[in-house]
């Protein structure tokens, strides 16, 4: 399911019978004292993975795991290359892309991306490429609280902290977002935490996922439904 891993000739066969390109987009970015830098990547490819496990007509991008992360600035590991690059990124790959793939969806997993990804995805089409963008929402805590925790504690237990889950700065989003966008997150929160996740849990997890995968699915059925149910052999 991953085209990296497919040679050029394979990559032709899959293109030719209208396969849909997925591409993760994350970010490399703090997640508070407990959870992993590659939070918003680790579940973008998780997402694309359980798409392509449904459909037999996708193919799966390597990760771009660097994004607009500047709100995340003071905070150590955090690699953002800014919402100008991260445009630049996406419709070039893209324009690439569109050589060989006819049907590419941006699966975004994180919020700081959405404004530079909306551009890109607006000016592919006006090129007459047909790129779309998905974007879960989880509701819940805006940044490394219960809902991120508890979706990492489904994917990948082993690299939560979970002995360093603390609170953060509970206030509502609404309230927040002119400190956040006059200082950061370090302006508000210390630990980097928007919400708490010391209530996280890997069930409520796996039914985020399956919700945010459902999701995904009925958009790429929307945008393109599935013509037959055999697809290339992978």
């Amino acid at each position: 399911m991953f085209v990296a891993h497919l040679t050029w000739p394979e990559a032709g066969t899959w293109a030719a019978e209208g396969v849909i390109l997925l591409i993760p987009l994350g970010a490399t970015e703090q997640h508070g004292p407990h959870l992993p830098l590659s939070t918003d990547s680790d579940i973008a490819a998780a997402l694309c993975a359980r798409a392509a496990a449904e459909r037999t007509d996708v193919l799966i991008a390597p990760p771009v795991p660097y994004g607009a992360s500047g709100e995340h600035a003071g905070f150590a590991g955090t690699l953002s290359i800014g919402q100008a690059a991260l445009e630049l990124l996406v419709v070039e790959l893209c324009r690439s892309a569109t050589d060989t793939f006819t049907r590419i969806a941006l699966v975004n997993g994180h919020g700081g991306n959405i404004e530079p990804l909306c551009r890109a995805v607006e000016l592919l089409r006006s090129e007459s490429r047909d790129v779309r963008l998905f974007s879960p929402g989880y509701g819940g805590d805006p940044h490394a609280g219960r809902s991120e925790t508890s979706l990492q504690l489904a994917l990948a237990p082993q690299r939560v902290r979970a002995e360093l889950a603390e609170p953060g700065d509970r206030r509502p989003l609404p309230e927040l977002l002119p400190l956040l966008r006059a200082g950061g997150v370090r302006a508000v929160s210390p630990n980097g935490i928007l919400g708490d996740p010391t209530g996280a849990c890997a069930e409520e997890g796996a039914a985020l996922l399956t919700a945010a995968t459902t999701a995904l699915l009925n958009d790429l059925g929307r945008w393109w439904p599935q013509d037959h149910e055999e697809g290339p052999r992978r």
